[in-house]
């Protein structure tokens, strides 16, 4: 079964290692974005001293990343397992407190995802 893999990565420098070890795993399209958390934006609101919602606004203008999440679509369980492990590597695993957030969903339909050659 297709399976789409989210993966947010709390320690963007390991953000190229992730990338290149999903890669060479096989890996297809894997997308990442840079992104925060409601975690992240309250402790720097309640840092700043200003009300949370004017905080936030300023927070999410400002250019500071927090986490990478990337995506990417598998059909095949040992590409799947082989990409958790490679997250669990890299992270020094993925029970360790913040060090990122990992589950898959269950994709029915793809369009415009190239088969492998």
């Amino acid at each position: 079964m297709k399976q789409l893999i989210v993966f947010i990565l709390n320690d963007i420098d390991k953000s190229a290692d992730l990338l290149e070890a999903w890669d060479s795993a096989g890996a297809r399209g894997i997308t990442c974005i840079n992104t925060t958390g409601i975690g992240n934006i309250s402790n720097a609101a309640q840092m700043s001293d200003l009300p949370f919602y004017l905080g936030l606004a300023d927070i999410l203008k400002s250019q500071t990343n927090h986490h990478c999440t990337f995506f990417t679509v598998v059909d095949d369980e040992t590409l799947l397992d082989n990409l958790i492990e490679a997250a669990e590597e890299i992270t020094g695993g993925l029970s360790t407190p913040d060090t990122g957030f990992l589950f898959t969903v269950p994709v029915n339909n793809i369009y415009g995802m190239r088969k492998p050659e």
